[in-house]
């Protein structure tokens, strides 16, 4: 079996990348990246998870808190209501942080031997971010092949974005069928102290409404 690296936050988008990376035949390897992200209740949930599947995970530190910029990774308000129409590019949005996350990925996967990487980004049900559109992940498989001896020895990595396409409810429906157990997964920005859902910020919208759209009880724990 092959290795492929998914990166790996134990959200809802990336638990079903994990899947679909093991129902596509290949030996998954999660990785993830504790960014300083106030929501770092979600690194638990990866533990579990990667558990669950009998995936190796290595969490790596990367604060992006010296940086900030971001509701994320600063002391900004998350903010709790609908973007306004003219806002492309909300404050939640990290600083490059795609870019990085597949940086750190790219040289696990030269290490490990692997050439293809896994990421959970959508296209159609997200935030506007920049690194999320595929003309990123194209011009990053064009840098891979410039930037690792692997690549210039003639290795072509390989970013798979399948959910790129896909609104949240058909990721949910898709997942159902590789048997994802979504309560296990947490997507919220804004947590309580005892890991409860906030059900307010733009994570917990985009997630409510794809369970309600595909039709599957949410058996999220929110606050509320």
């Amino acid at each position: 079996m092959k290795k492929a690296i998914v990166l790996f936050s134990g959200g809802l988008d990336s638990t079903t990348c994990l899947a679909i990376a093991r129902a596509q035949g290949f030996s998954p390897l999660c990785l993830s990246i504790d960014y300083g992200q106030r929501h770092a209740i979600e690194l638990k949930a990866a533990e579990r998870i990667s558990a669950s599947f009998g995936v190796p995970l290595r969490i790596l530190q990367c604060s992006l808190r010296e940086i900030g910029g971001s509701a994320l990774t600063s002391e900004l308000p998350v903010p709790m209501e609908e973007p306004a129409p003219n806002e492309r590019i909300p404050i939640t949005y990290v600083p490059a942080r795609n870019t990085i996350f597949l940086a750190l990925a790219l040289g696990f996967a030269e290490v490990e031997g692997a050439q293809d990487i896994f990421l959970g980004i959508n296209a159609v049900d997200y935030s506007g971010y920049p690194d999320c559109r595929p003309e990123f992940v194209s011009a990053f498989e064009t840098l891979a092949g410039l930037a690792t001896k692997a690549g210039v020895e003639g290795t072509h990595f390989h970013i798979h974005t399948p959910l790129a396409g896909l609104s949240k409810a058909q990721i949910i429906q898709r997942g159902v069928e590789l048997g994802v157990d979504y309560s296990m997964t947490h997507s919220c920005y804004a947590p309580s102290m005892r890991g409860f859902a906030c059900g307010e910020c733009e994570s917990c919208r985009l997630r409510r409404r794809g369970f309600l759209q595909a039709g599957i009880a949410d058996l999220t724990r929110y606050k509320d």
